[in-house]
């Protein structure tokens, strides 16, 4: 299971800042809409200059002009961009043929589909190549759309990753449903530790258990042998002597 970590704020010096401290604990990096609104294609210049060999997702919820939005964001070198589920299908299909000619890949945003079941059984036929399953952050219950997964899960073969308010408190529910990745965004960069939250999440999608706590006695004998470095050695003066 991937992570997918998104940079949804407007300060784009910040947001490299902060995946500076995470990159190693993401499959892919995220361009969040709020920072294209903010900078532009420069905000994939700028992370493809900081990290030339990460997979990067430039969301821009692409609803027309899909060639020339296309064109835009893969010169800018994005690997992936996001369409919009509920657009126009001849959108879709020719925002999907222009990535594929440009090598680029096209991830269709179901959070505007009426018919999310549907959306899901013609993706591929338009060119999709995964699809974003999630409720709008301003929506109360972020783990709702989960009622939905069996319709969309059973329609489609591509991948699909799962982005909503996931947290500590429900990433168990999240990985349940086993979807081929999750993205996470605010409880990322707004962490007080944005490194440690990451690798929390990023050792949970890998399945990797995290490491067992030392014990008091354990940590006791530790201070004790680097008090006294005879110790850790296992030999006296003496018997150096």
């Amino acid at each position: 299971m991937k992570l997918q970590i998104s940079f949804d704020l407007t300060d784009l010096d910040r947001a490299l800042e902060i995946a500076e401290q995470i990159h190693e604990y993401a499959d892919i990096l995220e361009i969040g809409t709020l920072l294209i609104y903010a900078h532009g294609t420069t905000a994939v210049e700028r992370f493809r200059e900081a990290f030339p060999d990460k997979v990067l997702q430039a969301d821009t919820k692409i609803v027309d002009r899909g060639k020339e939005s296309i064109a835009l964001f893969a010169n800018a070198q994005t690997d992936w961009v996001t369409v919009m589920a509920g657009t126009n299908k001849n959108v879709i299909h020719a925002a999907c043929t222009a990535a594929h000619e440009r090598n680029k890949k096209v991830v269709l945003d179901m959070i505007d589909s009426k018919e999310i079941g549907q959306s899901a059984l013609e993706a591929k036929n338009l060119g999709a190549d995964a699809l974003l399953v999630h409720q709008p952050y301003d929506v109360e219950e972020p783990l709702e759309f989960l009622d939905k997964w069996e319709m969309i899960r059973g329609n489609t073969d591509l991948p699909i990753f799962i982005s909503t308010r996931i947290g500590r408190d429900n990433i168990e529910d999240i990985l349940n449903v086993k979807p081929d990745g999750i993205t996470l965004g605010r409880t990322i960069t707004e962490a007080e530790d944005p490194r440690e939250e990451a690798k929390f999440f990023y050792n949970k999608c890998k399945g990797i258990e995290p490491e067992p706590e030392a014990s008091e006695e354990e940590i006791e004998s530790a201070e004790v042998s680097e008090e006294d470095p005879s110790t850790s050695s296992g030999r006296t003066e003496n018997e150096e002597e």
